[in-house]
């Protein structure tokens, strides 16, 4: 085993750990907490038997497994950037509303007083 199988197996552990406890603490649903496990494992997989993406290139009809991991791996974060984009978009939405509820709430306050 390489140095970077070793690497990235530790690293995959290490963030398997963190994901169970971020979900022991409540911040992570089960969905997601799956979600990320599952990553995790088939990234240490990859690594320790890295001949399995040239499997999958070859399945889809790219030339090599390294390959299918960047556009898998890009398309996967574009998503994710897009979903945080959104999720950014709402929180803004709420606190605007908010903030105006508020001021609205003090302003006929004062007014009554």
């Amino acid at each position: 085993m390489t140095v970077i199988q070793v690497c990235i197996l530790f690293f995959a552990g290490f963030a398997i750990t963190r994901t169970l406890f971020q979900f022991k603490r409540g911040a992570l649903t089960i969905v997601w907490f799956l979600f990320w496990v599952i990553f995790w494992f088939a990234a240490g997989l990859v690594a320790v038997t890295p001949q399995t993406t040239d499997v999958i290139a070859r399945f889809v009809g790219v030339g090599r497994g390294a390959d299918v991991v960047i556009y898998v791996s890009l398309t996967a974060l574009f998503y994710f950037i897009f979903r945080l984009y959104v999720k950014i978009e709402q929180v803004e939405s709420e606190v605007t509303r908010l903030v105006r509820k508020l001021s609205l709430d003090e302003f006929r306050k004062n007014k009554d007083d």
